[in-house]
């Protein structure tokens, strides 16, 4: 199974970024307070345990905990921040994003395929 790398600091979401120029990044944004983050969550573990493309890699942020490195990613990738939500980052650029309810294993496996 694929893991997902907590970042919690400012230099870890720098290197996971400057690190997407070799292997995309798939940033997933969860609130530990929210019932729909949790069923997100929930989508993004079934679609790890399944059949997760190793050729990306896979990052987590709390946005309550780490909330400045979940508004600093919003600023630097230029998306708008919501929770949940998931960003595809290649080339330090987002490509994909989407959030809340749309977040679903088959959605995800779709576009990650697509690399």
């Amino acid at each position: 199974m694929a893991t997902m790398t907590k970042l919690t600091t400012s230099d870890q979401l720098q290197s996971a970024l400057e690190a997407s120029t070799d292997k995309p990044l798939l940033l997933f944004k969860h609130s530990t307070r929210c019932p729909i983050s949790a069923g997100a969550y929930r989508e993004m573990m079934s679609y790890l345990e399944d059949q997760p493309n190793e050729a990306v890699q896979y990052g987590l942020i709390h946005v309550v905990e780490d909330r400045p490195v979940s508004m600093e990613a919003a600023d630097r990738l230029g998306v708008q921040h919501e929770s949940p939500q998931v960003i595809l980052v290649q080339n330090q650029a987002p490509i994909w994003h989407t959030s809340h309810s749309h977040i679903t294993s088959e959605v995800i496996k779709e576009h990650l395929q697509q690399l």
